[in-house]
């Protein structure tokens, strides 16, 4: 049995075309289903249902097979113990720096003062501000980024941005971009070598699919 990981929401609904193009259908709907374990239409693959910060947790363990994971997410996990074969370009988005209008954020940086920077990716946001030689002060925080700043919480936060409504509603700007973000295919390197016949098979299917999709293809994701 193959055990696929997965997380609800905007990745989930981007992977499951994916999986079909793969021959991987769920019995059920996984948004609206209340289980966590879910059937496919292949007989010897099953869907796992777990938050998204787990993704990585239960592929490099062992407890699922294969996993589709944001890029930030592997990034904060630090990713070690998987294979990451395949950027899927699916739930595409920017990891960015933002805060208040009017705050003078190249003024901060030209000074060389401490910085207080609310964030849920607290390992991305220590790596980005010590490659510039930035003091900062990181408040971790697991929702509603957009308030530290607006409350005096913060001066700046790092966040994930897609089309930029949220932050122009709540008058931020974004003043730098990190870096783009995607997600990637984990693979657990113990079920690449033991379950190869049915995970290299849906690898070159999901790549395939992929570069239907795109146009071009799959970027190849590092171990």
């Amino acid at each position: 049995m193959l055990s696929i990981a997965l997380s609800k929401g905007r990745i989930l609904d981007d992977t499951l075309p994916l999986l079909k193009a793969a021959g991987i259908v769920a019995s059920e709907d996984p948004e609206s289903s209340r289980k966590l374990i879910i059937p496919t239409s292949h007989a010897g693959v099953r869907l796992i249902i777990v938050r998204a910060t787990d993704v990585p947790t239960y592929v490099q363990y062992g407890a699922a097979d294969v996993g589709v994971v944001g890029h930030d997410v592997l990034l904060e996990h630090g990713g070690a113990g998987l294979y990451q074969p395949l950027d899927l370009g699916v739930g595409r988005c920017r990891m960015v720096v933002a805060t208040r209008r009017g705050f003078d954020w190249h003024g901060s940086l030209q000074r060389g003062g401490r910085v207080r920077v609310a964030t849920k990716y607290v390992r991305i946001a220590r790596e980005h501000f010590g490659a510039k030689g930035m003091h900062v002060d990181v408040i971790k925080l697991y929702g509603s980024m957009e308030l530290a700043p607006l409350t005096g919480l913060a001066d700046v936060i790092v966040d994930l941005v897609s089309s930029g409504n949220t932050l122009l509603a709540n008058d931020l700007v974004e003043v730098e971009t990190i870096m783009p973000i995607s997600s990637r295919l984990v693979v657990n390197p113990a079920a690449l070598k033991l379950k190869r016949a049915v995970v290299q098979p849906l690898l070159a299917s999901l790549a395939a699919a992929v570069e239907r999709t795109h146009g071009s293809a799959p970027q190849r994701s590092a171990a």
